[in-house]
């Protein structure tokens, strides 16, 4: 099995201060998707300019939505067709279609 990386104690910080500002960033868009202020389809346009964006799980995504929660988010997944484990980059144009039209 191979082994992690040898970091060192600056490397390790800065991966970790990368990770905890892509988890803030993620958890701003969906607070912002739960309270209407940002729409599906912008997150969408966002997301294809921004890495990061472009990593969050469309499950989560969708459970954020108002007045949709985590069966919900399930449920509307597959009866799309979309993985269980698929992210924003990871969606087709089709996929991203029905999930706006699913929301507009």
């Amino acid at each position: 099995m191979a082994q992690p990386p040898q970091l060192t104690d600056e490397q390790r910080a800065a991966a970790l201060a990368k990770a905890a500002e892509a988890r803030r960033v993620r958890a701003e868009k969906k607070e912002l998707l739960k309270t209407g202020s940002l729409r599906l389809s912008e997150l969408f346009e966002e997301a294809a300019a921004d890495d990061i964006l472009a990593g969050l799980k469309v499950e989560r995504v969708i459970a954020s939505m108002p007045g949709t929660g985590k069966i919900k988010a399930k449920r509307l997944m597959e009866s799309l067709g979309i993985a269980e484990n698929r992210r924003i980059r990871g969606l087709g144009d089709k996929q991203k279609e029905a999930l706006l039209a699913e929301f507009s």
